[in-house]
């Protein structure tokens, strides 16, 4: 599994699985930055790979999402990391 799979996995499942008695979304979307810093993929050229806008409307479309959508939304997160 790619370092790319796995921050996608990280952002959905901590989003989805209701971890913590509250701010879930938040927690998620604050692990996937740190995860993405961590393996150096949060910044290409300078610029993040995804903006903080990008970030709650992701975050907030994994959370609405039925769990059969669990692999789209994985792949849509892999393909903005890989896409900057």
């Amino acid at each position: 599994m790619s370092v790319q799979e796995k921050a996608g996995h990280l952002l959905y499942f901590v989003t989805k699985n209701h971890s913590f008695s509250d701010g879930n979304k938040r927690i998620a979307a604050f692990l996937f930055v740190w995860f993405l810093e961590r393996n150096a993929l949060l910044y290409n050229e300078g610029k993040k790979v995804i903006d903080d806008n990008a970030l709650v409307a992701l975050t907030l479309m994994i959370a609405e999402s039925k769990p059969d959508d669990k692999d789209m939304m994985v792949k849509v997160i892999i393909n903005l990391i890989n896409n900057r």
